[in-house]
């Protein structure tokens, strides 16, 4: 038996699991130009990373250049997708993550993913970390409202046949803090990613972990269905 009470973890993948930071950032950068628009800035792109690509870019283009959203969504997914055929690409885990994501997979508890990647991109990213067959529910951004709307969760539980008492959700930034509230899930927040652990504590985050290797501990720290840790 576990020695925490969920029964379902849900992680967000991008600035959770892997650093995926650069290309995106990068990918964002040569779409924009591309297009003939001022590229962003790294801290702009950092704060909608875990969005939908055309929930991303509605932020970063701003109202008057909502036109030009199709073309920028369809050159910056061409432009991933050519960036991740190279041999030279990189997407690293962060540390520790392989080891606690093997720990936490236990008979009584299954793993799952919420993410704003879509699904190629992400069976992708699994494949090559290796992780595939390691998560039970995958939810990915084209297949589901952008977050913080709380249909991935609801998905990832119904597919599951879990309850939102018996789930929590990790991730960095505050959409994920704020779908998991949306759907009456716990949330962790990891302090690492691309939102502050200021942020993520305003945005309803019950705990925050500084690395991934704390979080066995955290989770029995927290009360099922509880919006805080439980005290020591």
């Amino acid at each position: 038996m576990p020695d925490h009470a969920y029964r379902l973890i849900v992680f967000d993948y991008d600035g959770t699991l892997v650093d995926s930071q650069y290309n995106i950032i990068a990918a964002m950068g040569e779409a924009f130009t591309a297009c003939g628009l001022q590229e962003p800035t790294p801290a702009a792109v950092r704060q909608v990373v875990g969005l939908s690509l055309e929930a991303a870019l509605e932020q970063l283009l701003g109202e008057e250049a909502h036109g030009d959203l199709p073309r920028v969504a369809q050159t910056y997914r061409d432009t991933f997708l050519s960036m991740r055929l190279q041999a030279e690409f990189e997407e690293p885990l962060f540390a520790d993550v392989l080891e606690t994501l093997a720990g936490l997979n236990a008979p009584d508890v299954r793993l799952g993913i919420a993410t704003g990647k879509a699904m190629r991109g992400l069976r992708a990213s699994l494949e090559r970390h290796q992780l595939s067959g390691l998560f039970v529910t995958l939810q990915t951004a084209d297949r589901n409202p952008s977050k913080p709307h709380p249909a991935m969760l609801r998905q990832a539980m119904a597919e599951a046949g879990v309850e939102a008492r018996e789930t929590v959700l990790v991730g960095d930034t505050s959409f994920d803090m704020a779908m998991a509230r949306s759907a009456d899930v716990a949330a962790v927040g990891v302090s690492y990613g691309y939102h502050g652990a200021d942020e993520l504590r305003r945005a309803g985050a019950a705990a925050i972990i500084d690395a991934m290797r704390e979080l066995p501990a955290t989770l029995a720290a927290l009360a099922p269905g509880s919006a805080t840790a439980s005290s020591p």
